[in-house]
């Protein structure tokens, strides 16, 4: 996410926590009873940074662009989860940017939108895996954006919300076996209040967006969007906002600038602010609707981090914390006892 890394102010994701006012006094449960495990994987061979993209390919992970507190990145990482190295690959043509968005689709990627420290971005990018190349395709057609949130869905990427000088809610398909000129369609904005940083996910066939911020608010909706449709349905909230019990642990769920990762048809959100750095992490089951606390990121506490999932295995690494940037990684074991030994 762009900052203008005055960290204790932010740029639009500041002042105070939101929580819903309470009635009564919530237990909650004890860090020791959750489960879920976090071990360090491979240390990512490029430089540390934040509020990078990542997409995957096959049994590849790429990660791309981000920032320091002085530096802006348009290098291209390729990770191999078979031989577990990483390599550089062909660097992202325009300008370095940060807070950007990606998808991949079949054998290709996608990145674009984001920040060059001057400029709000609109070009789309694409990555051929075969040929380690880039070409450009038709500028995004919504406003130039950063924190947006991209996913692909049925052969299509989609690029929805972010901030333009403005919080967005619009939402746009990408096809890219469209015709130039004509690759970009606008679709059914999501439901709600607008957001940049949110986080977003897809599980059969639907995409998800969850949270974000809108003017220094995290918020504590989640929208499930059917491509086939072009609609959005709201989810339960992500607070104590309702009167059974299923949502009295809900203290912690709602962030900004966290990640998501997807594992055995099951969602993970993890990292990120609301408005200190967070942690915890917590797992959705689209078939319930609900939401169960696991083991907290075992990490450093960041923000502005990447995730990714190969081959069923999930990954969280990169980030921040204040102006310290993070090239580690992490590895996710959700059903794991907690292991000290292993981080």
């Amino acid at each position: 996410m762009r900052k203008v890394f005055v960290y204790a102010l932010g740029f639009s994701l500041i002042v105070t926590s939101v929580f819903l006012s309470q009635s009564c006094t919530k237990s909650t449960s004890s860090t020791s009873d959750l489960i879920g495990n976090w071990s360090r994987a491979s240390d990512f061979d490029g430089n540390a940074r934040s509020e990078a993209v990542c997409f995957t390919i096959g049994d590849y992970a790429y990660i791309s662009t981000g920032t320091t507190d002085l530096t802006r990145f348009q290098d291209l990482w390729e990770y191999s989860i078979v031989k577990q190295y990483w390599s550089q690959k062909a660097d992202l043509p325009g300008v370095a940017r940060t807070s950007a968005v990606a998808f991949s689709i079949g054998t290709k990627g996608y990145v674009g939108t984001g920040f060059d420290g001057t400029n709000n971005l609109n070009d789309f990018w694409e990555y051929d895996q075969a040929s380690n190349t880039w070409t450009q395709k038709d500028n995004f057609k919504g406003t130039a954006r950063y924190d947006a949130v991209a996913f692909s869905l049925n052969n299509n990427g989609y690029v929805s919300c972010g901030f333009d000088g403005n919080y967005l809610k619009d939402l746009w398909q990408f096809d890219p076996t469209a015709p130039s000129g004509s690759q970009w369609v606008q679709k059914a904005s999501i439901g709600g209040t607008k957001r940049s940083a949110a986080m977003s996910f897809v599980i059969n066939g639907n995409a998800y967006v969850c949270s974000g911020n809108n003017n220094g608010t995290a918020l504590n909706d989640l929208w499930m969007y059917d491509p086939v449709a072009d609609t959005w349905t709201e989810k339960r909230q992500l607070t104590n906002v309702s009167t059974d019990s299923y949502d009295d642990t809900y203290t912690s769920i709602i962030r900004y600038n966290g990640v998501a990762l997807v594992m055995n048809n099951l969602a993970y959100i993890t990292t990120g602010e609301n408005p200190s750095l967070t942690s915890t992490t917590w797992e959705y089951n689209p078939v319930t609707d609900l939401w169960t606390q696991k083991t907290g990121f075992e990490g450093s506490a960041r923000t502005g981090a990447v995730a990714f999932t190969l081959n069923n295995r999930g990954f969280v690494m990169t980030g921040r914390s204040g102006s310290l940037s993070f090239d580690n990684c992490y590895e996710w074991h959700p059903n794991d006892p907690v292991n000290a030994n292993d981080n």
